[in-house]
């Protein structure tokens, strides 16, 4: 009869992990925040050119063969304002961009866009990044009125949600 023994080694990273030194985790947490906020202002810029960039969008005509293009377009510019603003904690602002992006997604093919719903959720965008931070009431009732485009255009989404 055979035996197996089982001779367990120890790795180089259980070592290293167990050894005393390197930085704490609230030392690590303030480091980063403070390498965000570095980042902060860099972040609303881009945010706000993702917006002028949707503002400045022409609302397609019907029959357009671009409108699909145009509708792409949204979606991209929408999902850069979630990039940008996603590590900063606007959640408003990702929140609007997400409820756009799901609106264009939620379209179906080879039917007019109501291009209304990129004009009204840029404009919310453009709001909410102007209002104040501590302006919590204004910011809701924005968001509460996008959530019911998102009711009116696409209702079973809200209701699984």
């Amino acid at each position: 009869m055979s035996v197996v023994r089982w001779q367990q080694r120890k790795s180089r990273l259980s070592a290293l992990i167990n050894q005393t030194g390197g930085l704490s985790v609230g030392a690590a947490v303030t480091q980063a925040r403070a390498n965000l906020d570095v980042l902060s202002a860099r972040s609303r810029e881009i945010v706000s050119e993702r917006i002028a960039a949707l503002i400045a969008m022409p609302a397609p005509s019907p029959g357009d063969p671009n409108a699909a293009a145009l509708r792409l377009q949204a979606y991209e510019l929408a999902g850069a304002v979630i990039d940008a603003a996603g590590p900063f904690e606007l959640d408003d602002l990702c929140t609007a961009a997400a409820g756009l992006c799901d609106l264009i997604d939620a379209a179906p093919e080879g039917e007019p866009f109501d291009w209304r719903i990129v004009t009204v959720h840029t404009q919310a965008m453009q709001l909410l990044l102007s209002l104040p931070a501590h302006e919590h009431q204004a910011r809701a009732l924005v968001l509460e009125n996008l959530k019911l485009v998102l009711k009116k255009k696409i209702p079973l989404f809200l209701d699984e949600a």
